[in-house]
């Protein structure tokens, strides 16, 4: 069994820190301002033998107006609706506040069973908080510290109480050795060939990106048909890549709503930094990238940045021009076209859809998109036809000439490897082969073998010399 866990508190009382610590790396983003955290973020953790789906929340502030803090309390107060029990954390060093206590109420008034930690408890100095603490009504405070790990023990006997055993799940990779255990005798190409037909039966990592304000986190509201992700007008309302579970008939999506990403240059502060390095992490992980856009700002600089840094990490990319219900729509096309043909050759055909995510309208069309590029992203081309259409090509395009005026000869080509589709080209001279040449492949792959609009890497290697081992060995002789 998993235990979901909502880890609840005011700002800054070290939430985000447990959460990491639970999750055994850094996921959600740690800094001194407070009120980091906005959305509620989650993970599969562990601690010791015990599964947990961790939820982290934004720090809780009292508003009775309709402004960010109370949208946030929404998501909070949803996340212990939806928890098998609460971690409530409060400022040991600082003692109680009365946002601790008007939260504990609220806590309370759920039903939700309770564990109350009192954190950052690193020495004796705050025994007089944890006394204190009793007055909260949420049973006996733990002393606790996330950030040196202090006090696990204790919240570990204190979940086991939640805990009902099941059978723990397989990793990618565990997954990926126990097929290879489990067909021993077929050929290497044969495996490969089955592991690539299990990956597909995986959940899609789904990441969302683009600049601030053009609507990822309205869109994957609008997909996921839920308002899980905070919006507003103001900018910059998401700090944190946020993977949500979905399904798309039938089909298994991890949706990640990310940061938007400013230029370079315009990003000064340390907290904006950190929520780059997020979004570009998330981004970078997943299989298939949606680069949301601006109707009315196609493609400007700071999007084709993004587009190429995706393409370059052999992530498969879908354009989602979003607002499509407001725009002037042949200059939007006539402008996405044009920069798509200039400024985007590297990988021709990106799928491209116009959307209204406030609308809702689109959305099949854009998924629809997703799922067959990432088909193409997932194909394996079989060993002859993909030698019969090389050696076509070479008949219909000769190799030009190396370094030293030979021709060079292009012996036979092989697929390396999958997601994304990645090629070994064999000769025995390949020093000087113009990357124009290998361009000229790559575009006939696309057409051949439909995989447009996703990266195709290939790699020219020197085959051994057969003469060169039998010339060894006569010399060793001699």
């Amino acid at each position: 069994m998993t235990i979901k866990v909502a880890i609840v508190g005011r700002p800054n009382v070290g939430k985000s820190t447990l959460f990491n610590r639970l999750a055994g790396r850094k996921i959600a983003i740690v800094h001194d301002m407070p009120g980091v955290t906005r959305d509620r973020k989650e993970a599969d953790a562990k601690l010791r033998d015990i599964k947990l789906k961790i939820v982290d929340t934004a720090g809780y502030e009292f508003s009775t107006t309709d402004n960010l803090e109370q949208r946030m309390w929404k998501q909070t107060e949803r996340a212990i609706k939806e928890a098998d029990v609460c971690l409530f954390l409060f400022d040991a060093r600082e003692g109680l506040h009365p946002y601790d206590e008007h939260l504990a109420g609220l806590v309370r008034a759920s039903g939700k069973p309770v564990i109350l930690l009192a954190n950052k408890c690193e020495g004796k100095m705050q025994e007089d908080s944890i006394h204190e603490a009793y007055k909260l009504g949420l049973g006996q405070p733990i002393p606790f510290s996330a950030e040196h790990g202090l006090g696990l023990e204790d919240l570990y006997d204190e979940l086991h109480k939640f805990d009902k055993k099941d059978e723990a799940a397989l990793s990618a990779e565990e997954k990926d050795e126990q097929i290879r255990i489990e067909n021993e005798g077929l050929s290497e190409a044969e495996i490969e060939a089955k592991i690539d037909e299990d990956y597909k039966k995986r959940p899609i990592q789904l990441a969302i990106v683009g600049r601030p304000n053009v609507g990822k986190s309205t869109l994957v509201n609008a997909l996921l048909n839920d308002e899980r992700m905070l919006t507003g007008p103001e900018a910059g309302v998401t700090r944190d890549a946020i993977t949500s579970e979905w399904e798309w008939r039938g089909r298994k999506v991890n949706l990640v709503d990310t940061a938007g990403l400013r230029r370079q240059s315009k990003v000064d502060s340390s907290l904006e930094k950190m929520s780059a390095a997020s979004t570009k992490h998330a981004a970078f992980m997943a299989q298939v990238v949606v680069l949301v856009l601006d109707a009315d700002a196609v493609l400007d600089k700071q999007d084709l940045t993004i587009a190429r840094k995706v393409l370059d990490e052999g992530r498969a990319l879908v354009i989602a021009v979003n607002k499509w219900d407001i725009a002037n729509r042949k200059e939007a096309l006539d402008k996405l076209n044009y920069k798509l043909m200039t400024s985007l050759a590297q990988a021709e055909g990106i799928p491209t859809v116009t959307i209204s995510a406030l609308k809702k309208e689109g959305l099949d069309k854009l998924m629809s998109a997703v799922f067959k590029v990432y088909d193409r992203w997932n194909l394996r081309v079989p060993t002859a036809p993909l030698n019969n259409w090389f050696q076509d090509m070479m008949d219909n395009n000769p190799p030009p000439l190396g370094k030293n005026k030979r021709r060079i000869k292009l012996r036979y080509i092989t697929q390396a490897k999958t997601r994304p589709p990645a090629f070994y080209i064999f000769s025995s001279n390949p020093e000087g082969l113009p990357d124009s040449y290998l361009r000229y492949l790559v575009n006939s792959l696309r057409e051949t073998f439909d995989m447009r609009g996703i990266p195709i890497r290939i790699t020219v290697r020197k085959t051994g010399n057969p003469y060169a081992e039998k010339a060894k060995k006569r010399v060793k002789k001699d």
